[in-house]
């Protein structure tokens, strides 16, 4: 009897932090190839950026994924957000956040022939899963790269990344990432 190996497709997750990622990469891994994306301009300062890479590298060698890491430039960042510092989390400045971040793993995905793309930031109380797939869905439409519409906070996702956070003993930071969530 031959066994019939079915190949899943393949998606591009964009990855903020590990304790987001640990839960979202494992639920995905059931239904596609997942390759990881980090690009996260936003975070603040720069060697939090790299102590995050550091543990999204972890994530890829323990679930032997593929990572993918995107040019840090905050600089760039805070040019797009110019006038939204004082703005609440889940304002305005979030949305040219998320916006920057899934355009570029939309465009990544792209380049790289990945016909689906998703990220892992709706799986915090702190970010707006339904201002972060609209965004998607608009990007789909743009570059004709398919959004996985999801809000991995449902389900317990957020009590399930903590208890893999805990785990993995994964580095938890305290705030998103830029200078202005760390109020």
């Amino acid at each position: 009897m031959k066994i019939l190996k079915i190949k899943k497709p393949k998606l591009l997750l964009h990855i903020c932090c590990a304790p987001c990622g640990a839960y979202v990469t494992n639920l995905l891994n059931l239904d596609y190839e997942v390759v990881l994306y980090f690009f996260n301009s936003n975070i603040f300062p720069e060697n939090e950026h790299d102590t995050r890479l550091i543990e999204v590298k972890r994530i890829a060698k323990e679930f032997g994924l593929k990572l993918i890491i995107g040019d840090y430039n905050h600089s760039s960042w805070l040019e797009k957000i110019t006038g939204k510092e004082n703005e609440p989390e889940k304002g305005s400045r979030c949305r040219i956040c998320y916006w920057e971040r899934l355009e570029n793993t939309a465009l990544t995905a792209q380049k790289q022939k990945i016909d689906i793309f998703a990220s892992t930031l709706s799986v915090s109380p702190h970010k707006d899963a339904v201002a972060i797939n609209i965004i998607g869905k608009d990007l789909e439409e743009k570059y004709g790269v398919q959004f996985l519409d999801k809000d991995f906070k449902k389900q317990d996702g957020y009590k399930k990344s903590l208890e893999l956070s805990k785990k993995y003993n994964f580095y938890r930071q305290n705030y998103c990432g830029c200078e202005f969530s760390r109020r």
